[in-house]
């Protein structure tokens, strides 16, 4: 079966994602994003973005790429290269869609062969270290996108967007 490759991610107008191995805002929603969207598929992300997360995301097939000596944990499959994630995940995986969720590194590799991008616009300015990889808009047909405005549980305004590449 041919799964879709899709990366998820949050990313500042500025397409900062992280600084100091985290996120350098809060936006509960956007986590609720990242659930719906990830639940029961393949999840593929770099050993820094795992050691941030500090644990197994539930109900999610865990794949860590990693060069160095993994720590041994309950629900991680760990594996040395990008290419053989995807193999394990096409392999073992029910899912249609396997989500790639970082770091930059992982993102930057993956966007080449990426069908799909869920992105949350964070309307931020913010100081970090890790980048989201620059796409180009004309390759890219916008399926969906929603604005919220900020509130009390979400202090920034943002916006959820899903891309599919044009073929």
């Amino acid at each position: 079966m041919i799964m879709k490759v899709s990366l998820i991610a949050a990313l500042t107008i500025d397409r900062i994602i992280g600084k100091s191995n985290s996120i350098p805002w809060i936006l509960p929603d956007d986590l609720k994003w990242f659930k719906y969207h990830t639940l029961n598929k393949p999840i593929i992300m770099g050993r820094l973005t795992f050691e941030s997360i500090g644990k197994p995301l539930p109900n999610r097939w865990n794949i860590v790429v990693s060069k160095n000596q993994p720590i041994i944990k309950k629900g991680i499959t760990w594996v040395n290269s990008l290419r053989q994630a995807l193999l394990v995940a096409t392999e073992a995986a029910e899912a249609e869609e396997i989500m790639i969720i970082g770091g930059g590194n992982v993102y930057e590799q993956m966007i080449k062969i990426a069908d799909r991008l869920y992105l949350t616009h964070v309307y931020l300015k913010v100081k970090g270290d890790t980048i989201f990889p620059e796409y180009k808009p004309n390759e890219w047909h916008v399926i969906f996108t929603e604005f919220h405005a900020a509130n009390e549980k979400n202090i920034y305004n943002y916006c959820f967007e899903i891309l599919d590449r044009r073929l």
